[in-house]
């Protein structure tokens, strides 16, 4: 079989786009979660390791709830958890927040690599969304997926909606432009940062636990890097909501289409095809990043008096 026959087999089949959707969706919950964080002028480097440890936390929860519900609620708490620590340490403390983030990044590696080698957990998957194996061709291979994959319609409506449809989300969006101003008409600065970087645990609790429900299980680290890559896409997206997204589907279906390469029988390197997600990003970004207009306070503390 011949590299171009074989490409167009890959495209003419439904393969890749199911895979892409399932990536995508993962990308969407916790680059949206981030795109929230950074909004409201929060550079939040550990959504990695809020979804790492959240993929444990759901897989445990399904486990002691005997409930793909409970999964997910226990990965959505645990994700806002450790999104509180971020938010104090950076925005009660003024902890230099890249730092910390990458401080959280390291503990949650090491904290589920130790709890996956104690426990023996025993997962619930969640089921197939209803209607979706009667759909024909291509269309059959993009919707059906676990009913975990369908929460990501209500979250990102949610977050559009809480940012752009409600006083709270005109504060978020106020912190992160000019912090000094905000603080003058009488908004909490800090307090604001908090709730948003909580929003961001939540989003990235949902990531987590569709992450290890979808694949029936927690494996140590699942998450692979993928946090990092849904900062990218918000940063490609040029922090909308639209680009975010977009930036979603586009780094999903690279990681899809290096999966889907390795899976035939031919002459690529294998590690090639696996730093592929991720040389595509460092391509985009550098495309990119000076071409798009951050949040002017974005990763700058705001302490009141100062400057």
């Amino acid at each position: 079989m011949s590299f171009f026959s074989s490409v167009w087999d890959i495209f003419s089949t439904g393969t890749l786009y199911g895979s892409t959707t399932r990536l995508a969706v993962f990308l969407a919950f916790a680059a949206v979660g981030e795109w929230v964080a950074e909004r409201a002028g929060t550079l939040n480097i550990s959504v990695e390791g809020m979804s790492l440890v959240a993929a444990f936390a759901a897989v445990a929860g399904s486990d002691i709830t005997h409930s793909v519900i409970g999964g997910v609620a226990f990965g959505v708490l645990a994700g806002m958890i450790v999104a509180a620590v971020q938010g104090n340490l950076s925005h009660r403390l003024t902890a230099n927040q890249f730092v910390v983030g990458l401080a959280i990044n390291v503990l949650a590696l090491g904290l589920t690599s130790f709890l996956r080698q104690q426990v023996d957990l025993n997962v619930r998957p969640a089921g197939q969304f209803p209607g979706a194996s009667h759909l024909p061709g291509v269309l059959q291979q993009i919707f059906d997926q676990r009913w975990t994959a369908y929460l990501v319609i209500p979250a990102v409506a949610g977050c559009w909606w809480l940012v752009f449809r409600t006083r709270w989300g005109l504060e978020v969006r106020a912190v992160g432009e000019n912090p000094q101003a905000a603080d003058v008409s009488g908004i909490h600065v800090n307090r604001r940062r908090r709730e948003a970087i909580l929003v961001c645990g939540a989003m990235c609790g949902l990531a987590g636990a569709y992450l290890s429900l979808d694949t029936v299980g927690f494996s140590l680290n699942m998450t692979s890097g993928r946090g990092f890559i849904a900062i990218a896409a918000v940063i490609f997206g040029g922090w909308t909501l639209r680009g975010t997204l977009g930036g979603c589907v586009l780094f999903g279906g690279v990681e899809a289409f290096a999966l889907v390469v390795q899976g035939l029988q031919l002459n690529i390197n294998r590690q090639l095809l696996q730093a592929l997600p991720y040389l595509v990003t460092l391509v985009v970004m550098a495309l990119f990043a000076k071409r798009t207009r951050q949040p002017q306070s974005l990763s700058r503390p705001f302490v009141r008096g100062l400057t």
